[in-house]
């Protein structure tokens, strides 16, 4: 993946959808000294059963803070767009655009929004659908004066969106040197994986995961992923 830039905004559903793999390729790029932010469209209050949403959000929201912190992030900001049932249309790509605007990224980061995670017919998370092609759509809104004009002046200056977790990626980010961050970052969202239940290994997971990728990428470990051009 080029790395000639120096801003980017990850744009996600979740608190937690950009550790599982992605937030490593973050800690690398804060790492050279650019500047990456966070735009998550939920605060992620519906995640763990048996937890009240009024309860659950907050406590999210404050481990993705922390989280963004482990791997370099300052700026991570809310849409508000309710957790399990954000809705793919005008208003998601109006809240979106507006991000874009304000924090002016060359590149643009979001996760996977197929139908299902590769070959294996697991269902992707219908938030997860919804806002990744809303990114994709509000980058071209965002450079588009007559499109929510209300936002203030457009911002063309995106060159690329970088979708994470991709079942055809056309890129890569080695993160050998900056791995451990990536693990961390994951393990700060401790009370999400308790209530995930079972017997869950952030580091496993990370390192199984980015070894895949690592493999194909001929470094020991990558992350992945598939560019689009807007």
């Amino acid at each position: 993946m080029p790395e000639d830039w120096a801003r980017a905004t990850a744009v996600v559903a979740h608190p937690d959808d950009l550790e599982y793999g992605a937030a490593s390729a973050v800690a690398r790029w804060t790492q050279q000294g650019k500047t990456v932010s966070y735009v998550l469209a939920t605060s992620g209050e519906a995640g763990i059963d048996g937890m009240d949403p009024a309860t659950c959000g907050p406590l999210r929201t404050g481990e993705e803070r922390r989280s963004a912190a482990v791997v370099g992030v300052r700026h991570v900001e809310f849409l508000g767009h309710r957790d399990g049932l954000v809705e793919a249309g005008v208003g998601l790509r109006r809240d979106i655009a507006g991000a874009l605007r304000r924090l002016k990224p060359e590149v643009v980061i979001t996760m996977n929004f197929e139908l299902t995670w590769g070959d294996n017919g697991s269902v992707n998370h219908a938030d997860h659908r919804a806002v990744g092609l809303a990114v994709l759509d509000a980058c071209r809104d965002a450079a588009n004066r007559w499109v929510f004009p209300e936002l203030g002046e457009p911002w063309s200056g995106i060159r690329n969106v970088y979708v994470a977790g991709a079942a055809h990626p056309t890129h890569y980010v080695d993160i050998s040197d900056s791995i451990d961050a990536g693990v961390a970052s994951l393990r700060e969202h401790g009370a999400y994986i308790e209530g995930l239940g079972g017997d869950f290994d952030p580091d496993e997971f990370i390192r199984n995961i980015s070894g895949y990728g690592g493999m194909a990428a001929g470094c020991e470990f990558a992350v992945t992923f598939q560019r689009f051009s807007v």
